[in-house]
């Protein structure tokens, strides 16, 4: 069984307007996406900023109420619960977010951030938690002397290592990271990404990784997920995506991965145009629109839904975006 599984899942922000402030439009920052996570794996979720790949985390993990669609974790329906039904099973899945100097609270002691999970779901008593805090921070790399300080005392590397404490204080099995390492400096990522996949392994955590560096993803995920425009484009094992991507897209963004090996020349893909607004998508294929692809006028109102082209290997039946032999495998499993 997948200890996560999300089907067609959508968030829509309405947007309001008038006099009467009524629904005028809305902003498809999710548009029908479907994907599963099992024990002990990284799913890496990519795409450009803007693409709906924080809004995806945060309606996994019941930040914020989807507009439709469903979310099981450990075969439990959480699409639909309240905070209150919520809470006892918020111990199997955190989130940790992109800026830890946003995200962890100035007021509080890094002891106070990292016990607050404890004291919320009733484990264990102050000198306990303590004692479990200061734990935490030295598995994390840090020193047990940062328990009493406050977390504007450290670098973002640091600070983002008391986020990774937080966020295993409960011994969760699924963590959703939202960018966790793009804030930090180069060598510093490394630590926090080497860190990250240590935890993995000791106490088999499956990570739903969320980067725009298709690079970073590469090295700690199993499986890749490539988003555009609030859809999943194409999604199959890390290697077979780097190896042998099938969609326009991911051709683009894997062709800006930079070798470190100056004699080694490699051809860009340059992407020409805008991302469309996810307030008025356009009625064909989204990344066909934005290249002005001669075939995107067949696409309008045409159903591109992701399908498996190759065993383990799903990319959308788009013929703006993949090649002819591919397009008519595609479409002949739609």
């Amino acid at each position: 069984m997948n200890l996560l599984e999300v089907n067609d899942l959508k968030m829509h922000f309405p947007i309001h307007g008038g006099i009467t402030a009524r629904k005028i439009g809305a902003v498809k920052a999710v548009d029908g996406i479907s994907l599963s996570i099992r024990k002990g794996e990284t799913l890496g979720i990519v795409g450009e900023s803007g693409c709906g790949k924080s809004t995806l985390g945060k309606a996994i993990v019941r930040l914020t109420n989807p507009t439709a669609g469903s979310i099981h974790i450990n075969g439990k329906d959480i699409t639909h619960m309240s905070q209150g039904q919520l809470r006892p099973l918020r111990k199997q899945f955190q989130m940790m977010f992109q800026d830890p100097a946003e995200s962890l609270n100035p007021r509080m002691s890094v002891g106070e951030i990292i016990t607050e999970p404890m004291l919320i779901q009733k484990i264990g008593n102050r000198i306990s938690r303590r004692e479990r805090a200061i734990e935490l921070l030295e598995r994390v790399g840090m020193p047990a002397s940062a328990v009493d300080k406050f977390s504007f005392e450290f670098s973002g590397g640091q600070r983002q290592r008391i986020g990774v404490a937080r966020a295993i204080a409960l011994q969760p099995e699924l963590l959703v990271l939202d960018e966790p390492v793009s804030a930090l400096d180069v060598s510093v990522q490394s630590q926090v990404l080497n860190l990250l996949m240590e935890l993995q392994d000791e106490m088999g955590i499956a990570y739903m990784f969320i980067a725009h560096d298709l690079a970073v993803v590469k090295h700690i995920s199993d499986n890749v997920a490539v988003m555009y425009l609030g859809k999943l484009v194409e999604m199959a094992d890390a290697d077979i995506i780097y190896k042998n991507p099938k969609h326009a897209y991911t051709k683009a963004l894997i062709s800006a991965i930079p070798i470190p090996d100056p004699t080694v020349e490699k051809e860009r893909v340059i992407l020409e145009g805008d991302v469309p607004s996810p307030i008025n998508p356009p009625k064909g294929s989204a990344f066909g629109h934005r290249i002005n692809h001669p075939n995107y006028a067949e696409t309008e109102d045409l159903d591109m839904p992701l399908v498996e082209i190759n065993p383990g290997h799903w990319v959308a039946a788009d013929p703006c975006c993949l090649s002819e032999e591919d397009y008519a495998k595609a479409r002949a499993l739609v």
